[in-house]
């Protein structure tokens, strides 16, 4: 499929003014394609040539001013449209469509549960031409109007209020969708199946959540809690925006198989299904389903009402969402703590892709985004986490009464328009007399992350701090001072604020701190290092630091000092030991005893230290186990078993667990549990056949399928090994959630011989995956089915030959790259 490139974006938009879309979808013509008919009117500007693409299973029929144009001119995705004349035109499109397995396009699922089938679109980034005809660029925006026709039980959703307005002869039911404002292409949506909905009404306007018929109790349990987050977002953007929420409905689509965490279509956000708990979950994962919901609705106001002009400009869409979801759930929901989570998960995404050769600005410039498959690489940890890091700094300086005068400047001068990072931080330069382009340049044009470290030195009656900076950035930060108490613990003297680099030397008087840390607060984006003094409280006290995000800012440092090879993977292990069963947010013991396990046993550490290490996580889970016992923090409970169970290298205790349905003192096993300790036992070679398909006899669903190709592929024998690879590369059959579930199994540590054969054969076939499948099947095949604990010098440098290859496709080559740098990474780190 051709990449629409910038250069013919914009000859295509000084060209045209695209005014209208009718489309016409018949989703009743049998599991394999759909019917779609698109009519567009649009005028252009002056004569000339352009293309309209899609990417059709049939091309029927087209019209252009009711004259018919040769089908056969289509070249891949591109239908040329010569010797247009000026003035008004009519361009009418008949295609058939193919349904998608893979999450893009026009998705169909049908649920192992109860055999029901459902529908939904997925149109970004440039997917729109697998459902309709379009211009499809995101400043050719439109009035949308869809008839789509449906089974006659089938509920159908798109972005504005749908009815039922007609049946036709053979009782199929068609459903009218009220006409948009002006969005663009890539944010049409259309879900369509037997949902299950909830509806209701707030501000004057419909609301609903809808999921699938099998998860239906699931949602009911939870819809006081989806729909209470989701009203007091809406009312607290409504304090933050002078633009009101300008679209008819807000409805929230909870789907199966989506491959990103949600898409903001305006009017219809979808959501992964897997955001209705079926199993009991934490109160961080409630949280992070709750922040994604903030994240989503901040997008119908920063990227649905202003859209970016070209794709270089995505963080205008991502970083402000992701920054805006966060803040607005601290100020109005129960989650008050959700920079602490931002900060030990999401953050650290931000600072490894930062660190990597394929790093970008958070704002690169146009040049550097080049067409359609290049932008679709940018939608990582620099654009979303570094992004919103970025923004909370600006706020952090700036004052968030100009930021936001700035924001609600910038809705005015361009809803239902296109914007871009200049028109964004003129209209922040217009709020303020801070000099905001030049933080632009320094902020958003660069890469990399700059490193604070303090020098210490005392004097007589008091003791100086000079900051050592790597990087150019100026910081706005908190350097905390924390005292040692008579019993040991650190408690906060103050946090003195500094401007750097002004403040690169600062005097007090009176004895140094026992810690000194800077960036207390998280309110910058930088590695953060300690003076030997600092360093030794740190690692002997940390448990005892009160506030739950400077532990965070504590535990980031150390992870990071891992990573850079300044801390031994064994220290951090050893400070895990010594203090998470102490530690009282989840968010940090989730995300310390994931780097534990995944990062330091799997990989950082070599082979013969492995069961060392995951003795050491399994003593850290049974203490919180130990500590839990009274059922005071269920939460905190969950988390250790299943750490206890992803660690576990003898299968006794386990596999008593799963024999019993119980964990001793609960919590009792929910499929969740259950597939995980199979899972584990089938790693082991503790089960095998006979015990995944009783499991899965008992558990018929989408997840229970998942669990049992994810066991099967974790089974060590040659059969097993052979028939998973067969299923992921030898054909083309597995879904994007089965190919990853077997992916997961795959790959396991203690199987590192059985296995070695395929790390060879790793890369030709993911290549030639990606080339048939495309890109989110690429990203599949280099995320989650690659030979991760395969630190060897041999494997990487047959990476590096790979991606010498022409043949690797975009997707599958930014990720082959950063996962080739972590090796290299890993490899320094054992060394």
């Amino acid at each position: 499929m051709s990449a629409l490139t910038r250069n013919e974006a914009q000859t295509r938009a000084a060209l045209l003014d695209v005014q209208h879309y009718a489309i016409a979808l018949d989703l009743t013509r049998g599991d394999d394609t759909f019917d779609s008919t698109t009519t567009i009117r649009f005028t252009a500007k002056a004569a000339g040539d352009t293309f309209v693409e899609l990417k059709p299973d049939e091309l029927r029929s087209v019209t252009l001013d009711g004259h018919p144009l040769d089908p056969a001119t289509l070249d891949d995705n591109r239908l040329p449209l010569t010797g247009l004349t000026a003035g008004s035109h009519e361009l009418r499109v008949e295609t058939a469509m193919r349904y998608s397995r893979t999450g893009e396009g026009m998705h169909r699922f049908t649920d192992p549960a109860d055999g029901e089938t459902y529908l939904y679109t997925q149109l970004f980034l440039d997917d729109v031409q697998r459902v309709y005809a379009a211009f499809d660029q995101p400043d050719l925006k439109a009035v949308f109007d869809l008839e789509i026709t449906a089974p006659a039980d089938w509920t159908v959703l798109a972005n504005g209020v749908t009815e039922r307005t007609g049946h036709r002869a053979d009782g199929a039911a068609v459903w009218t969708a009220a006409p948009t404002p002006l969005i663009s292409t890539y944010l049409v949506a259309v879900a369509a199946g037997p949902w299950h909905s909830i509806r209701t009404e707030h501000a004057g306007l419909p609301f609903g959540i809808h999921c699938r018929r099998s998860l239906a109790a699931h949602m009911d349990a939870d819809a006081d809690e989806l729909l209470d987050i989701t009203r007091a977002c809406y009312d607290r953007y409504h304090e933050k925006f002078s633009e009101p929420y300008p679209f008819d409905s807000y409805d929230q689509a909870f789907v199966p198989e989506f491959n990103a965490g949600a898409m903001e279509n305006p009017g219809l956000v979808t959501f992964r299904d897997e955001f209705i708990y079926r199993s009991a979950v934490t109160d961080t994962e409630r949280q992070t389903r709750a922040m994604v919901i903030a994240h989503e609705m901040a997008h119908m106001w920063f990227g649905d009402l202003v859209t970016l002009r070209w794709w270089d400009d995505i963080w205008l869409n991502e970083s402000f969402a992701e920054f805006m979801g966060y803040q607005t759930l601290t100020e109005a929901t129960r989650f008050t703590d959700t920079w602490t989570d931002f900060g030990v998960q999401r953050k650290a995404w931000g600072y490894d892709a930062d660190q990597r050769p394929t790093t970008h600005p958070v704002a690169p410039d146009p040049e550097a985004v080049p067409d359609t498959a290049s932008a679709l690489l940018n939608f990582d940890g620099i654009s979303y986490a570094k992004g919103a890091s970025a923004l909370r700094q600006l706020v952090a300086w700036l004052g968030e009464k100009d930021f936001l005068a700035g924001i609600n400047l910038h809705f005015s001068r361009h809803k239902f328009a296109n914007a871009s990072l200049a028109d964004f931080v003129d209209s922040l330069a217009a709020s303020t007399d801070r000099d905001v382009h030049a933080w632009a340049d320094t902020w958003l044009r660069t890469t990399g992350v700059d490193t604070l470290a303090p020098d210490v030195r005392t004097s007589p009656g008091g003791w100086t701090l000079t900051v050592d900076r790597t990087g150019s950035r100026p910081h706005h930060v908190l350097a905390g001072l924390y005292d040692r108490t008579p019993d040991g613990r650190l408690d906060l003297r103050e946090r003195l604020p500094l401007d750097l680099p002004t403040d690169e030397v600062v005097s007090a008087a009176g004895p140094r701190p026992a810690l000194l840390l800077l960036n207390d607060g998280d309110l910058s984006y930088a590695k953060v290092r300690f003076d030997d003094a600092s360093e030794e409280a740190a690692l002997r006290s940390l448990s005892t630091v009160p506030d739950a995000l400077t532990r965070a800012v504590i535990w980031n440092a150390l992870r990071d000092m891992v990573r850079d090879g300044e801390l031994e993977p064994a220290a951090y292990l050893e400070t895990a030991h010594a203090h998470l069963p102490e530690e009282t947010d989840l968010a940090i013991v989730q995300a310390v005893l994931g780097f534990a396990r995944h990062q330091i046993a799997d990989r950082y550490l070599p082979p013969a230290d492995r069961p060392g290490a995951l003795a050491l996580v399994t003593s850290v889970a049974r203490a919180l186990i130990r500590r839990t016992e009274g059922g005071e923090d269920p939460g905190l409970r969950l988390i250790a078993v299943r750490s206890y169970i992803d660690a576990a290298t003898q299968p006794d205790t386990v596999a008593a667990w799963l024999a019993d349905g119980t964990v001793p003192g609960g919590p009792e096993l929910d499929p969740e549990l259950r597939w995980r300790i199979l899972t584990r036992l089938a790693v082991l070679g503790a089960v095998g056949e006979p015990e995944i398909a009783t499991e899965l006899a008992a558990d018929p669903t989408a997840t229970g399928q998942e669990g049992a190709a994810r066991c099967r592929a974790a089974l060590p024998t040659p059969e097993a090994k052979a028939a998973a690879w067969q299923s992921m590369f030898g054909d083309d059959t597995l879904s994007n959630y089965l190919f990853t579930a077997t992916a997961q199994g795959f790959w396991q540590p203690e199987q590192a011989d059985l296995t070695q054969e395929y790390t060879a054969r790793y890369h030709p076939d993911a290549i030639a995956l990606s080339a048939r499948r495309g890109p989110a099947m690429a990203l599949a095949a280099g995320r989650d089915a690659f030979p991760f604990h395969t630190v060897d010098a041999d494997f990487l440098a047959a990476g590096h030959a790979a991606l010498d290859s022409d043949e690797v496709t975009p997707a599958l080559r930014r990720k082959l790259a950063d996962q080739l740098d972590d090796l290299t990474r890993a490899l320094r780190v054992r060394s």
